[in-house]
């Protein structure tokens, strides 16, 4: 089964189940607005279509499976993909504002003598639902810790962005657009560690 964030025909989809077009607007919603990480959630949506989507896609989740804080309240969080792969995020706040790093990649392919992450190898690229992920779960943790939401994103965790360019470019998409989480872009920050061809592209 696929998964529905990765579904590009929800239309078609829920045209032939008979379903109203405005439907697939409203999954929509629940997946890049309200972050839903089940179908269970979207209690806007008829009980029967909600058993149909169970029934014909998979809704991979993301987790933290731990979280350390330490005395200047910056927070570091493991969180677990569908396929068990761990990846990392942290959370810096300061008086001005609270800045979300998130990772691009499981592992990283590059070498870097400063990076640590470059040690444990590359694993796979994160799909761009993933990426979003982060920023869903961490979002609701800053709000917890600190009283606020997450102002800044940086590209700056485990792996390379450039080198997982398509998938960071959706999921920028995802949190700058209407249909997502309306950031300001002036607020994100891709960093590298040099990949000209992704800085060209």
């Amino acid at each position: 089964m696929n998964d529905i964030r990765d579904t590009c025909n929800l239309k078609t989809t829920l045209s032939e189940w008979g379903e109203p077009a405005f439907r697939a607007k409203q999954i929509e919603e629940w997946l890049w607005k309200k972050g839903a990480q089940t179908f269970g959630e979207m209690y806007n949506l008829p009980l029967k279509l909600r058993q149909k989507m169970t029934e014909t896609f998979t809704f991979h989740q993301t987790a933290i499976v731990m979280e350390q804080r330490s005395k200047d309240g910056t927070a570091k969080f493991l969180f677990a993909l569908h396929d068990d792969t761990l990846i990392e995020g942290v959370l810096i706040p300061t008086e001005a504002r609270v800045t979300a790093c998130i990772s691009s990649q499981a592992g990283c392919p590059l070498q870097c003598t400063f990076c640590a992450t470059g040690n444990l190898g590359f694993i796979r690229n994160l799909h761009y639902a993933e990426i979003f992920d982060q920023y869903m779960l961490m979002n609701r943790k800053s709000e917890e810790f600190y009283g606020r939401p997450i102002s800044n994103i940086v590209y700056m965790g485990m792996g390379e962005p450039l080198l997982n360019l398509d998938n960071v470019v959706r999921s920028v998409e995802l949190l700058t657009g209407k249909m997502g989480q309306a950031l300001s872009p002036s607020r994100i920050t891709i960093s590298t560690a040099g990949v000209i061809s992704g800085i060209y592209a």
